[in-house]
């Protein structure tokens, strides 16, 4: 597949995406690029988790994926889409307010499809994924998370939440943990919803749902 993306339009919107297939007749646009970003896994498996990006004005769902895995005196950290000095901080979050340790760890995080991610909106997606492939335990089916993520623990809102929470129950999803202040006012059909305000109450969420 093609991703095009318009960096200067004079009359519209910049920063917009399309997402074309190569085919025996050319390029033909993709309705739903989602589809290309997510694995397809038969049944849940530890270090993945979901979440919806914006690209321009588009929501895309996007599997962030990561590996935990015994380390050397100097555990490599790694991310492949995502900003390397930010999966650093979200570590140190990790282990600061959740209790989750890794200093002794290699961390490998990667964002299926070679999608490029800049938004901090990731940051809660990429710290349950690390989570869930650390302890051995997958997330739940239909599962994802957004928000951005501070150094003090705090989840903070990602900008047009309703949009994306209703993109993912467009394809099918379930079960959402998101910040508090991107919470519906109204019930997303086939959603459930878990608001949360700290790093530490998402990590309480996942396990009551395990």
């Amino acid at each position: 597949f093609r991703l095009v993306r318009a960096i200067k339009n004079r009359f519209g919107a910049v920063n917009e995406i399309g997402v074309f297939a190569m085919t025996e007749k050319g390029l033909k646009g993709v309705s739903n690029p989602s589809a290309i970003f997510l694995s397809q896994h038969a049944e849940p498996v530890p270090g993945s988790c979901v979440m919806v990006t914006l690209e321009g004005t588009r929501p895309m769902l996007v599997e962030i994926q990561a590996l935990v895995d015994s380390g050397g005196p100097s555990p490599r950290r790694l991310s492949v889409g995502l900003d390397r000095d930010r999966l650093a901080m979200l570590l140190a979050v990790l282990h600061r307010h959740a209790g989750v340790a890794c200093m002794d760890q290699d961390v490998f995080v990667n964002a299926v499809g070679g999608v490029r991610i800049s938004e901090p909106a990731a940051d809660l997606a990429v710290m349950l994924a690390i989570n869930s492939s650390l302890r051995g335990k997958p997330l739940p089916k239909g599962f994802l998370a957004f928000g951005e993520v501070g150094l003090a623990g705090e989840v903070r809102p990602a900008p047009r939440g309703q949009e994306r929470l209703r993109e993912a129950a467009k394809l099918g999803f379930s079960v959402a943990v998101v910040p508090k202040a991107n919470a519906p006012k109204k019930p997303i059909e086939g959603l459930t919803i878990h608001a949360v305000e700290r790093i530490e109450q998402a990590m309480q969420v996942v396990r009551t749902l395990e």
